[in-house]
């Protein structure tokens, strides 16, 4: 754990940051703003900023943003200074601790920046096999592709293997390549010297330097631009970057662990992927099933997720009732455990009693775990809430299983016929008999000419 202080190291402050450091963290301490952004920028990295509210704490949340720059900031102040804090919470603070400080609130506050997004819990024999996969591998230095649909907790399992690594004590820095804009992501990636494009003030560390001697996450790969792949390839080749504007190469000693929710050898068949870069990238893969594959970790991680919102909401933690917890299991989870995570704390919020019924585990627009919307005599709305059903059940699928399903679903509507098929489809007959092929090279069931599938739902 890494904590940047930010504000004068007076008595109080002085108090806090030797708590911290009795607490295991690595504690750095800047007076003002601009240095805490020069450090950050420098590479040096942090955890947790802890930033005293006599700073102008919402202008360095708005410089941070501005700079890609995502590090969670407590507020710290006297505890009678509640306009402050209030302030403090509404320009992006995650928290405000009241000073003096007390130990136990200061070691909640860092366990929880801890163990945010890093909490393994799983029973079935699925997930444990892909735990173990990743434990064996964990202490080589080979690169670890990730790969499995949106919200089955890749990042976590990306965690595992730093921490259970010979780097787990140096940094582990991610980098969501999908959330970043194309023409920032080098930038972000390698750094930058002052004045290589509009914008750029200062020099720049990148996330390359930050996790040197660590370990950097690039989640969701395949979202990164093709030409921009080529100098990641030789990163990771050769161990040295350029910063944009740069005329120096910089030497980095890194592990790349990389995450995707598509079918990467798919899209080296596109042409949207190097292959090469695959190949440096999937040394080892791990893929992680979907929630619905893994049905024995639902109640588990439930029972946990509801602990997690009671406490968070200050609400006595009540279990899952029998009722309940058939509710869950019958749900197909296409977003797997992120809207689980969701439908419980929504869950935990609406329950009445002593425990947490079904009338409670509901979907975001109030209907019951799988439920239909309730019927309306207006066309229109059943129109509406037809189109709303189909659209909520592509949620957390990749393209590739969408796509699969809708040419055999197609082709089976034609009885088999595949020219019918590919005209409804607008594709043409050499693709789709591609398409077919390659879906029964996989061993998928594919309609023959005057027939449907049998194993039809």
């Amino acid at each position: 754990m890494r904590l940047l202080i930010v504000g004068t190291l007076k008595g109080e402050l002085i108090t806090a940051a030797k708590m911290a450091r009795d607490k295991g963290a690595q504690v750095s301490q800047v007076d003002l703003a601009e240095p805490a952004l020069m450090h950050l920028r420098a590479g040096k990295g942090a955890d947790l900023i802890m930033a005293d509210v006599a700073i102008d704490i919402r202008k360095l949340i708005a410089d941070m943003a501005s700079e890609m720059i995502t590090v969670p900031v407590v507020a710290c102040g006297t505890g009678t200074d509640a306009r402050s804090a209030v302030a403090a919470i509404h320009a992006g603070a995650k928290e405000y601790i009241p000073l003096p400080p007390d130990a136990d609130l200061i070691a909640a506050v860092l366990e929880a920046v801890s163990r945010e997004s890093s909490s393994l819990i799983y029973r079935d024999p699925a997930m444990d096999r892909v735990v173990k996969l990743a434990t064996q591998i964990a202490t080589s230095e080979a690169s670890v592709l990730i790969t499995g649909e949106s919200g089955v907790g890749k990042e976590v399992i990306a965690k595992l293997v730093h921490q259970k690594s010979r780097r787990s004590q140096k940094p582990f820095v991610s980098v969501n390549c999908a959330a970043i804009p194309e023409n920032l992501l080098e930038s972000e990636l390698f750094g930058h010297e002052k004045g290589a494009f509009t914008g750029a003030l200062a020099r720049r560390i990148g996330k390359f330097e930050e996790a040197n001697c660590g370990t950097l996450l690039l989640d969701e790969i395949s979202e990164m631009d093709v030409r921009l792949q080529a100098k990641l390839l030789r990163a990771i080749q050769e161990r040295i970057i350029d910063r944009v504007g740069g005329t120096k190469p910089v030497p980095v000693d890194i592990r790349i662990i990389a995450t995707s929710n598509r079918n990467l050898s798919e899209a080296v068949r596109e042409g949207s992927f190097r292959e090469d870069l695959l190949y440096r990238l999937n040394v080892v893969n791990l893929r992680i099933p979907a929630l619905r594959e893994r049905t024995g970790d639902i109640i588990e991680l439930a029972g946990f997720f509801a602990k997690k919102y009671a406490e968070i909401n200050g609400i006595p933690p009540r279990p899952i009732s029998h009722d309940g917890k058939r509710a869950l299991l019958s749900n197909p989870w296409r977003g797997n455990v992120r809207e689980l995570e969701n439908t419980i704390h929504r869950a935990v919020l609406l329950a009445e009693g002593t425990e947490i019924g079904p009338e409670a585990i509901i979907s975001p627009d109030s209907d019951g775990m799988g439920g239909v919307a309730k019927a309306s005599s207006s066309p229109a709305a059943k129109a509406a809430q037809v189109a709303e059903i189909a659209t909520r059940a592509l949620v957390g699928r990749n393209l590739a299983d969408v796509e699969r399903e809708l040419i055999l679903d197609t082709l089976d509507h034609c009885l088999g016929n595949r020219t019918h098929a590919s005209k409804i489809l607008g594709i043409s007959i050499r693709t789709l008999r591609n398409k077919l092929n390659e879906y029964s090279g996989e061993g998928v069931d594919v309609a023959e000419p005057g027939q449907a599938r049998t194993n039809m739902a």
